[in-house]
Formats: C-alpha cells, sequence, structure tokens
C-alpha cells in the first residue's frame, strides 16, 4: 500500500510539472518550428525533426512555467487557472524554478546542434515571453505585440536550424511575419471569450485596454491583420517557396476567416468570437498543411 501510495504522489508530481509547461500550447510552437524546419530542408530526417522539436517544446514549457511563476498570485483570480500548480500550491516557487532553469537550458543546448542563431532566437524567445510580454499584460494592452514576438520566433528557428543561415534570411523573416500577424485575430478572439474572467486577474488585452473591447473597433482591427496575412499570401510564391498553389489556397483561407472576422464585426458576439478562434486555427493548418504540400 505504501509503495502504491508513492507511486501515486509520484504520479501526480509528474503531471503537474507537465503542466507547468502548457502541453498545448508548447506543442503548437513545435508544429509551428517543425513545419518551417521542413520547408527549409532539402532531406529533413527524424532524428533532426525530433531534436529541434524537443528543443522547441523545452524552451517554450521553460516560458511558461516562469510566465506561472510571476503570475501565480493572479492565477488564483481566474477561474481557467486558480488550478494551476503553482496557483494552487501543489509546486511551490523553489522547485518550479529549478525546473523551468534546466528545461531551458536544455532546449537552447538542442537548439545549439543545429547553430548559434537558431539557439539565440530560442533564449530571446524564452527572455521576451517570460519577462517582457509577461510583465506588461497588466500594464498595456500593448503587450500583445510584444507577445506575439516570441510567438512568432519559433518559425524563423525552424528555418534557420534547417538551413544553417547565420543572418535572417527572407524566408525566415516571411514565416516569422505570417505567424507574427496571425496571432492577434486568433489571440483577440480568445481576449473576447475570455473577457470577463482575465478582467478578474487585471488584465485587459483587447485592443482598447480597459475599455470593454469587445466591440467593432477590435472588430476592424482584427479585420485588419486577415487583411495582411492575404497581402502576404503572394510572398512565399515570388520566394519561390511554394507554387501558386499555395497562393491560391492562402488567399482562399484568408477570406474564409475574412467572413467570420466581418460577422463578429457585424453581431459582436461571443459566438461568434469562438467561431473566429476556431476559424485561425483551422486557416492556419490549412496554409502551413498546403505550404508543406506545395514545397518547392
Amino acid at each position: 500500500m505504501e509503495n502504491t501510495s508513492i507511486k501515486s504522489q509520484l504520479g501526480l508530481k509528474v503531471r503537474d510539472y507537465i503542466a507547468l509547461t502548457k502541453p498545448r500550447l508548447s506543442l503548437s510552437v513545435v508544429f509551428s518550428a517543425c513545419t518551417a524546419f521542413y520547408l527549409g530542408s532539402d532531406n529533413p530526417n527524424l532524428i533532426s525533426v525530433f531534436t529541434l522539436g524537443l528543443g522547441g517544446f523545452l524552451v517554450t514549457g521553460s516560458a511558461n512555467t516562469l510566465n506561472q511563476i510571476i503570475e501565480k498570485d493572479t492565477d488564483k483570480l481566474m477561474d481557467r487557472t486558480k488550478n494551476r500548480p503553482i496557483a494552487s500550491n501543489r509546486l511551490d516557487v523553489s522547485e518550479s524554478i529549478i525546473f523551468s532553469g534546466v528545461i531551458g537550458v536544455l532546449g537552447i543546448l538542442l537548439l545549439s546542434n543545429f547553430n548559434y542563431l537558431s539557439a539565440v532566437l530560442g533564449a530571446i524567445s524564452l527572455i521576451s515571453y517570460a519577462f517582457i510580454y509577461t510583465p506588461l499584460k497588466k500594464i498595456t494592452p500593448a503587450s500583445v505585440w510584444v507577445g506575439a514576438i516570441p510567438g512568432a520566433l519559433p518559425m524563423s528557428i525552424g528555418w534557420c536550424a534547417a538551413t544553417n543561415d547565420s543572418f535572417l534570411s527572407n524566408e525566415a523573416l516571411f514565416l516569422f511575419t505570417l505567424q507574427f500577424l496571425w496571432q492577434f485575430p486568433h489571440f483577440w478572439a480568445i481576449a473576447w471569450i475570455t473577457y470577463d474572467d482575465y478582467a478578474k486577474g487585471g488584465f485587459y488585452l483587447l485592443p482598447t485596454g480597459r475599455l470593454d473591447g469587445r466591440n467593432k473597433s477590435t472588430s476592424i482591427q482584427i479585420i485588419f491583420y486577415i487583411v495582411c496575412l492575404m497581402v502576404l499570401s503572394f510572398v512565399p510564391l515570388s520566394l519561390g517557396i511554394s507554387s501558386y498553389l499555395s497562393f491560391i489556397v492562402m488567399i482562399l483561407a484568408a477570406l474564409f476567416f475574412m467572413s467570420i472576422a466581418v460577422k463578429l464585426y457585424v453581431s459582436n458576439k461571443k459566438e461568434d468570437a469562438k467561431k473566429l478562434m476556431l476559424g485561425s486555427l483551422v486557416y492556419q493548418l490549412v496554409v502551413f498543411i498546403t505550404l508543406i504540400i506545395d514545397k518547392q
């Protein structure tokens, strides 16, 4: 019985450590980085993809852990975060800091196996997310623009890891820009849906700040960024990354994305914000898969 209890406690501890990494978010980052790696690689192999994916997961997990350490008191105030391991006191701050440091260093070391630029970009992503974006969230809605930088860097990391570039190429900048622009409609849809819960923690992440941003002003800005994505559809063709197939699919996907945003503009309803959030995921998945299939 005692051994069973120990195993159970150990299992719960491991589960809490995994929860610190926000695995779903971290895996989405891995997906972005691996997509860019495949696009930039002439002959991708499973070992390289696994190394990049694990390195990206550990760096992102480290940043997410630091985020929860910094926001532990705030997390207790919000329904969606009050049961997180640190907020609920299942893990203490000191052990969480050690965990974050260990996996962060390991992740950067794994990225350094490709080249120094991948490791440097990984470190910038970790530091900017944890120590710039996280504190800014309670100060200004402009934090969303700051947070979009570490959110987009995995695309550049994946390309640089594949090509061994010493500087950011036009292709790496395109992939960064694609992910950077996409995050605004995606994140603002989430912030719209969870507005009341965010407000409990003192977070006002829609563009209007402490005014209720669930309005046509936010919808117009969402539409603006989708228009930017539409314009960006020309770039992979001009860079030789893909053919007209990707251009056509990206335009159609952006029009689909736009139609949901326009519906939100007309209705101002939470239900349509949920559709926009799901639509953003569909757009991203369709574009990534098309770029992979249509790789030149």
